[in-house]
């Protein structure tokens, strides 16, 4: 991919990031809960990657990213790079506290607050979909700073 190319795929990517995440801070409240079964599915896939970003394990990690997201990326040495270069409090939390998922307009939205090694607090908006094999992956995930309480 050539420099060019790369740069544009990133700034589609941050861009398509911060839309989603401007989007779930100002949604309304949503349209249906999610049952046991569903929180505990979102939640074990985003911890699944966290589980193989500690590992530095790329092929695990990308294969929890949605179709569309591992067709735009490309590789999971190319997704490893990103998180690391892009992502570094997704990368290596120091601690991270999962608040409760919830559906918005057909995604679900897991917040996870995160604390990095210099004791930042951050707020990482993963969105996730349920795929048609029942399955579900990470469509998406923007990362702000926590000014809120930690829970």
């Amino acid at each position: 991919m050539k420099n060019s190319q790369a740069f544009s795929h990133l700034f589609l990517v941050r861009l398509t990031g911060w839309l989603a995440a401007a989007f779930m801070l100002v949604a309304p409240v949503p349209s249906w809960a999610l049952t046991a079964a569903e929180e505990q599915g979102v939640r074990a896939v985003v911890e699944a990657q966290l589980a193989a970003l500690a590992r530095d394990d790329a092929a695990t990690a990308f294969s929890f990213a949605a179709p569309n997201v591992r067709a735009s990326v490309g590789t999971a040495s190319r997704f490893m790079d990103m998180v690391r270069k892009s992502y570094p409090a997704i990368y290596r939390p120091a601690s991270t506290a999962f608040l409760q998922p919830e559906e918005h307009h057909g995604q679900v939205i897991q917040r996870v607050q995160l604390m990095d090694d210099d004791g930042k607090a951050w707020l990482a908006l993963y969105s996730v979909q349920r795929q048609k094999d029942n399955t579900w992956r990470i469509t998406g995930c923007q990362v702000i700073p926590n000014k809120g309480r930690m829970a």
